[in-house]
């Protein structure tokens, strides 16, 4: 599937969004599935099964690599919603997928059977193919008087206008655009805290037989972000060597005809995003199967996994980044051109990094502070 998602992601970029033709593929294929409960007719596979997929995908086109992981990822959050959240969304449709905007933009009105909600979201990726989204406000605390808490609201297609305004340089076909709500009553039930889907408590978790749906959301889900500009940086390395291996130098009065895989800064670019890659794999690979066997421990996951795990979910994308400036110095003119698969690659792979949840420099502080006794301050 990445060779066809290759071929289109020209397309994909021009046209801001995933083409609808790729969405259908990814769900005639239940792509979409695979983390969806058994319950909805899902598979219930965790984490490490959906991170391959999204690292092969990425290997073609990251845009489309992203749009699918956050749909996918967001069948493993609607099911820590209440049941009756889960069945108004899929007892009638069980391919709804749902986008989301996580900030909490906006502050909810308390109502008799739930609240009321306005206001404008933004970078809801994919959200032109969903018929659902999730948005992130703030609700008064039942644990904290006079203390507000982050959560998320579950809204129909109905109830929002999208607004385009995805300009950008890089991930240019996530078609990540801006929702708006005015006055739009949720009801109790379409509710979820940030505090419930990170404390493997929600409830959900206590409704479905897998543990997948007791693994904190904040904790696992930045692997699946980071995963498309991994799977995009190998097949960027694919492409550079492809690309690279019959190239000559044109030279000027002199010069030309040397061939460019003789270059001793080609070789080593090649070899060090080789290794990055290979590292920056093993390491996401590494914690999703830690993430799966400790929570099944009794006392539930350990600080000390679950702040390794966000360490190295940002110094994977930044071993991304290092390989895809390694390659990207090396294309020659012919990475100005922006049909390059390479160049895509590296504006695809740095606008992944910029991304708050996976910033190495949020997140190096947080694990520090770990390490050295202090209380960790961020999203772990």
């Amino acid at each position: 599937m990445h060779s066809t998602l290759r071929e289109q992601a020209p397309q994909t970029e021009r046209g801001r969004q995933v083409p609808a033709a790729t969405i259908d593929m990814f769900r005639e294929a239940d792509l979409f599935r695979v983390m969806q409960p058994t319950r909805f007719g899902g598979f219930q596979y965790d984490v490490t099964f959906l991170k391959d997929l999204i690292v092969e995908l990425g290997r073609g086109c990251a845009s489309s690599a992203w749009v699918y992981a956050l749909g996918a990822a967001h069948q493993w959050l609607v099911a820590n919603f209440p049941l009756e959240a889960q069945e108004e969304l899929w007892s009638d449709d069980p391919n709804n997928v749902v986008f989301a905007s996580y900030a909490p933009a906006t502050k909810v009105q308390v109502v008799s059977g739930g609240y009321r909600i306005s206001g404008t979201w933004s970078y809801l990726s994919g959200i032109d193919h969903s018929r659902w989204a999730m948005v992130g406000a703030l609700f008064p605390s039942d644990r904290n008087d006079n203390a507000m808490e982050a959560g998320l609201l579950l809204v129909p297609s109905s109830d929002y206008v999208i607004e385009d305004q995805w300009y950008t340089y890089g991930l240019c076909g996530t078609g990540s655009k801006d929702i708006m709500l005015e006055d739009v009553f949720v009801p109790a039930h379409r509710t979820l805290l940030f505090a419930d889907a990170s404390s493997g408590k929600s409830p959900g978790s206590m409704i479905h037989d897998s543990d997948v749906y007791r693994v904190p959301f904040l904790t696992a889900g930045p692997t699946l972000l980071a995963s498309p500009a991994v799977g995009a940086a190998m097949g960027a390395l694919d492409s550079f060597i492809e690309m690279t291996a019959p190239r000559t130098t044109r030279g000027a009065a002199k010069g030309g005809g040397a061939r460019v895989a003789e270059f001793a800064m080609v070789q080593s670019r090649v070899a060090e995003a080789a290794s990055c890659l290979d590292a920056a794999y093993m390491l996401m690979d590494r914690d999703c199967r830690d993430l799966m066997q400790d929570i099944g421990n009794p006392a539930g996951l350990s600080p000390d996994i679950r702040i390794r795990t966000r360490r190295n979910q940002a110094y994977a994308v930044r071993l991304a980044v290092q390989a895809m400036d390694g390659l990207n110095s090396c294309t020659g003119a012919g990475g100005l051109f922006l049909n390059s698969s390479v160049q895509r690659a590296w504006r695809d792979v740095n606008a992944i990094a910029k991304h708050i949840t996976l910033n190495w420099d949020s997140v190096m502080t947080m694990a520090g502070q770990h390490m050295l006794g202090l209380e960790p301050k961020g999203q772990y």
